[in-house]
């Protein structure tokens, strides 16, 4: 027994100290973790104000089969911002592969070189050809089997307008564990886009975690490097976020196989900059049923 009461008052003497650097730590975690989610916004924020972000979106047209006029009149097929030649030239779809011819007179290149005629890489293709003209910038996308031409403007008024993201304050509290469950094998999800059109992506497993003692799933898809990638809806969707949900990447887990799900990073899809976009939007397993009061809040009056 003295032997024990010996120990005690040994110990007591450390606990005031013990005590302090716990709490020393716990604010240290805090702020590296602050400055962490901060230098990661800055970085969104600047990518999204590039010359060719996501702000200069001001066109999506879809190409029918055969051939699809384009330029700046009102007798074109693609009909493209006032600022680009009145009649441009013409792209032609045929069994899935697009050509341009470009009128004569009219300035397009791809990566500095004049582009009079030829065929189109798409974003579906090993390489894509991206389109110069005047101020524009355009290439064919691929969704769910049709194609369309995707226009950037780096003088858009999207990107002159961009006032900054509100954002909820950095809380710790939301950078949560959470351990993956694979499928094996992986699961077909019916993912919506903000196009009407709802297409399959392969699931390769469940992130499981704790919010509030409530255990909450969220299904990711793969990304590159070892990440997963999240499209959700909460409880805020709509009201205090952007209706159509957020997204949300994943970083690769550390050596004790854990994932980090850091809702302090949930940012707005594209579609609440510009209607031009084609996000898609959460799965009806991946809308959770509480509010997640973290990352970015709705810009401008987009949450709906």
């Amino acid at each position: 027994m003295r032997r024990n009461l010996k120990a005690v008052v040994f110990v007591l003497p450390l606990l005031p100290s013990l005590l302090f650097a716990i709490a020393a730590r716990a604010e240290s975690d805090k702020v590296q973790h602050l400055r962490d989610v901060n230098e990661w916004h800055e970085k969104r924020i600047e990518s999204l104000k590039s010359e060719f972000g996501w702000l200069t979106l001001v066109g999506l047209m879809r190409l029918e089969e055969g051939e699809n006029r384009f330029g700046a009149a009102g007798d074109n097929d693609l009909v493209f911002p006032d600022k680009a030649p009145d009649y441009a030239g013409v792209f032609t779809l045929a069994d899935g592969t697009v050509r341009l011819d470009a009128n004569e007179g009219v300035e397009i290149t791809s990566e500095g070189k004049k582009v009079g005629s030829g065929f189109l890489g798409t974003d579906a293709d090993e390489e894509m050809t991206v389109l110069d003209m005047g101020t524009f910038r355009f290439y064919v996308i691929e969704r769910a089997g049709a194609h369309y031409v995707r226009v950037k403007d780096r003088e858009a008024e999207t990107l002159k307008n961009f006032h900054g993201i509100d954002r909820y304050p950095v809380d710790l509290d939301w950078r949560i564990e959470a351990r993956f469950e694979p499928y094996d094998p992986p699961k077909n999800l019916q993912v919506p886009n903000a196009l009407g059109v709802t297409f399959e992506e392969s699931c390769p497993g469940v992130l499981v975690f704790q919010i509030d003692g409530e255990t909450q799933r969220l299904e990711p898809v793969n990304a590159s490097g070892g990440a997963l990638f999240v499209v959700f809806g909460d409880e805020t969707s709509g009201v205090e976020t952007y209706g159509g949900g957020r997204f949300l990447y994943v970083d690769p887990p550390g050596p004790d196989s854990t994932f980090i799900v850091d809702f302090n990073k949930a940012y707005n899809p594209p579609c609440v900059f510009t209607p031009y976009a084609t996000c898609p939007l959460p799965h009806a397993d991946n809308i959770l049923k509480i509010p997640v009061r973290a990352g970015e809040k709705a810009y401008g009056d987009a949450s709906h």
